[in-house]
């Protein structure tokens, strides 16, 4: 397997294009960032369920992405913050993805949340990603 600069990064396009090629699941690396990136994704119903499968030496997250009528739940995802440039917003500058029908995923002191959990506890961070 290929080294990555962003692990983050990678596992957000290997759930969207699995999502747009109609893959009942995919697998990508596991780490804690990427598992809570998924527990997310599951509660705000991009995911029908993800469970960590730890096989030989390196675990793997095993991802389901969720479909309405043949159509997936995911229709994009954009990586904002990356390893080259960190993004960092308050909590009043968290974006709102779509008029709210989006997510955005923050990393603040108390760990990776929602952005409309985040504003409503008053907490900002680093920009992970938006999902809409």
């Amino acid at each position: 397997m290929a080294v990555t600069s962003d692990p983050i990064a990678d596992f957000l396009i290997r759930f969207k294009n699995a999502a747009r090629a109609e893959k009942e699941e995919f697998l990508a690396p596991h780490s804690q960032v990427k598992e809570e990136i998924a527990r997310i994704l599951k509660e705000e119903g991009y995911l029908w369920s993800y469970e960590v499968v730890r096989e030989g030496t390196h675990a793997q997250i095993k991802a389901k992405p969720k479909y309405l009528d043949r159509t997936p739940a995911l229709t994009d995802v954009k990586r904002v913050s990356r390893p080259g440039l960190r993004q960092y917003v308050g909590a009043t500058e968290i974006p709102r993805v779509l008029g709210g029908m989006g997510i955005a995923i923050v990393s603040t002191s108390k760990g990776l949340m929602t952005g409309h959990k985040a504003r409503r506890e008053n907490l900002g961070g680093e920009l992970m990603a938006l999902v809409w």
